[in-house]
C-alpha cells in the first residue's frame, strides 16, 4: 500500500512502486470516483486503447424502460 500526503494544493505524488506496478505514464488520465464512503481512482484507458473495447455486446437488456417508452 502507497501511502501519501495531501498537499497544500490538494497534490499527491503517486508513488514509484504504485506507478511501474499500474504502467502509469506522465499525462495519463485518472478518474476519482466516490463510492460508499471511499475514493476509488480508475486508470481510463486512451482512446486508441478503448478502440473496440465494447465491440460484440449484447444491447438488447442494456436500455431502461424510462429510455424503451420514449
Amino acid at each position: 500500500m502507497g501511502l501519501v500526503t495531501l498537499s497544500s494544493k490538494f497534490q499527491v505524488v503517486i508513488p514509484r512502486e504504485i506507478r511501474e506496478q499500474f504502467g502509469l505514464k506522465p499525462g495519463q488520465k485518472l478518474a476519482f470516483i466516490p463510492y460508499n464512503g471511499t475514493l476509488r481512482v480508475v486508470i481510463l484507458p486512451s482512446i486508441k486503447e478503448a478502440r473496440g473495447m465494447l465491440k460484440g455486446i449484447n444491447t438488447e437488456d442494456i436500455r431502461e424502460e424510462v429510455d424503451e417508452a420514449r
